[in-house]
């Protein structure tokens, strides 16, 4: 919650500063007739802005690398997940015994591909994956699509549990440090 307040407050402070410069630019080249400041008080505004400018910067640069550190940490955090979700299929795939056509058909059907895309990626029928597909479903003990997916979420979701609850454990912890 603080950080986008945060970066709200950097952005009005840099758009004051900016407005200040330019305005400053701009009255002179346009010539509006301004009353004028004593020269001590326009050095400290000029100070102060340019102060701002600076910081601005320089915190816009903290922030740009925490970013970076953030989608750095999603990124090794999605490869894990992707393993994750490709060992499980794998382990499943060999649990049911399916065939290497089946194994194939499973994983574009779990990709969300309709019979008509599988039956032409892998040059064959559609009645060739509809029987494939029912044999995927009977050997895995579901009656369709939608339940083979969920097997799959809550096998993660399992293993994400079990994981979590294994490292917040004392011995979990042991076996981490």
């Amino acid at each position: 919650m603080r950080k986008p307040i945060f970066i709200a407050a950097i952005l009005i402070v840099q758009t004051l500063c900016a407005l200040f410069f330019v305005s400053d630019i701009l009255s002179a080249f346009f010539g509006f007739s301004t009353t004028p400041l004593p020269w001590e008080i326009r050095e400290v505004m000029e100070i102060f802005a340019a102060f701002g400018l600076v910081v601005g910067m320089v915190l816009g640069a903290v922030l740009l690398r925490l970013a970076t550190a953030d989608r750095r940490r999603a990124e090794v955090q999605l490869r894990r997940a992707s393993s994750a979700f490709m060992q499980l299929l794998a382990e499943r795939m060999a649990e049911w015994s399916l065939t290497p056509a089946e194994r194939d058909v499973a994983l574009f059907a779990i990709k969300g591909m309709s019979t008509a895309e599988i039956a032409a990626l892998r040059s064959t029928s559609e009645g060739t994956i509809k029987a494939q597909t029912n044999a995927i479903y009977r050997k895995a003990g579901v009656s369709g699509r939608a339940q083979l997916i969920s097997l799959f979420i809550e096998d993660l979701i399992d293993k994400d549990a079990i994981a979590a609850s294994d490292m917040s454990s004392p011995a979990g912890q042991d076996a981490a440090a």
